[in-house]
């Protein structure tokens, strides 16, 4: 039995609550520069031509974990970069009728950049008090930061302009190259979400993650995704399960 949901973000209402009564109190607390004085060994050295102190600045994303699934109990989960690693490979497999209206090098790029900013900031989720609104100004600051004080003298700067200009494009949303790469963003959630039930034995329902499947725009993405939940729902093999469905949320 699939049990359909309605919720927008995939959360219960006391959650959502929860987040508008607090959210107000940490919205402007945060700080780049408080945020890399909390990195083991210190705040890394800028205005320097070498890239390696940026290179250590990507061990973050190695080693913090994806918050989502720590609601679940799943404390030993897939890192920031687990994420964008299996991203960035998914690009390549557009399929012909996609690669020829976009730029999958650029696509890959993208994938590996796309999350970068939480190396600093974190991975905020919609359960954590922090509005739209406030995570983009936390990310867009601490790209600013890479772009100008860590990767400024690099290359003569390009690099690291180069690197802000292709997360900027994904945030805006509005190239045929930033659409594909969200929905594979959504993709790779669905699939870790049902590696993690399958794990598990059906012994744990993710299903609330299911609802970024009605948001994915492109249809050979669509296709993926369909893959995916087709291969869920079998695996539950008529077992009560949640499920979003494309048309049980608003549009």
């Amino acid at each position: 039995m699939v049990i359909s949901g309605s919720d927008n973000a995939g959360l219960d209402r006391d959650d959502r609550a929860t987040a508008e009564v607090n959210g107000a109190s940490t919205e402007t607390s945060w700080t780049v520069e408080g945020a890399i004085q909390t990195i083991p060994g210190g705040p890394p050295q800028t205005e320097s031509s070498s890239p390696v102190h940026f290179f250590h600045l990507l061990e973050l994303l190695k080693t913090t974990p994806r918050e989502g699934w720590r609601r679940f109990g799943i404390n030993q989960g897939e890192s920031i970069s687990d994420h964008m690693y299996r991203m960035a490979m998914m690009t390549l497999f557009a399929p012909p009728s996609l690669a020829a209206k976009i730029n999958i090098q650029n696509c890959t790029k993208m994938a590996l950049v796309h999350d970068v900013a939480e190396a600093l900031v974190g991975d905020i989720t919609p359960v954590d008090c922090v509005s739209k609104e406030e995570k983009n100004r936390r990310e867009s600051i601490t790209m600013d930061y890479f772009t100008n004080s860590i990767l400024g003298r690099v290359n003569g700067g390009m690099t690291g302009k180069e690197i802000r200009a292709v997360w900027q494009e994904y945030e805006d949303s509005e190239t045929m190259d930033s659409k594909f790469v969200h929905d594979v963003d959504k993709i790779e959630l669905l699939l870790q979400m049902f590696e993690y039930e399958r794990k598990n034995q059906g012994k744990l329902d993710l299903g609330e993650f299911t609802w970024v499947a009605t948001r994915i725009v492109l249809p050979e993405t669509k296709e993926w995704s369909d893959a995916i939940l087709k291969e869920r729902d079998d695996f539950w093999d008529g077992k009560e399960h949640i499920s979003f469905h494309r048309n049980s949320l608003p549009q």
